[in-house]
């Protein structure tokens, strides 16, 4: 496993876990087509199916350094547009009509030494954004 996925899953662990303690339920990791995947698929307090895209970078000191938000480029929000409604289209019972569903991004910043640190520990040091409905 490359540094880059290892980062994404640990990323996607700490996304998963931010949305359990904010009462979501989760439905499914990693939906994946052949030109496009849904980090995570919730089920929201209020019955919103929720697909959610996580962007994960390591803190850096370098002022040229990407942040979490601006890897979500016009393309990639398309691309998850796509998929999401595939998705939908597939589990239509997941969805409740009146409700319906929506995309956010979790964008989140970890410590360089994340490796090292235990998922509880980087629950409440990592930088959380969750954009809702983007």
């Amino acid at each position: 496993m490359t540094k880059r996925s290892e980062l994404g899953n640990l990323g996607e662990d700490i996304a998963c876990e931010y949305l359990k303690n904010k009462k979501y339920k989760i439905l499914a990791r990693n939906y994946r087509k052949p030109w496009g995947e849904i980090d995570v698929v919730a089920k929201a307090k209020d019955k919103t199916l929720v697909f959610v895209e996580v962007k994960t970078v390591k803190e850096s000191g370098s002022a040229y350094a990407v942040s979490a938000e601006n890897q979500m480029t016009p393309a990639k929000i398309n691309k998850f547009k796509r998929v999401a409604q595939l998705f939908a289209g597939e589990y239509k019972h997941l969805i409740n009509e009146k409700i319906g569903s929506r995309l956010d991004v979790l964008a989140i910043t970890l410590p360089y030494d994340a490796p090292e640190r235990t998922l509880v520990e980087l629950l409440n040091i990592a930088k959380i954004n969750h954009y809702e409905n983007i």
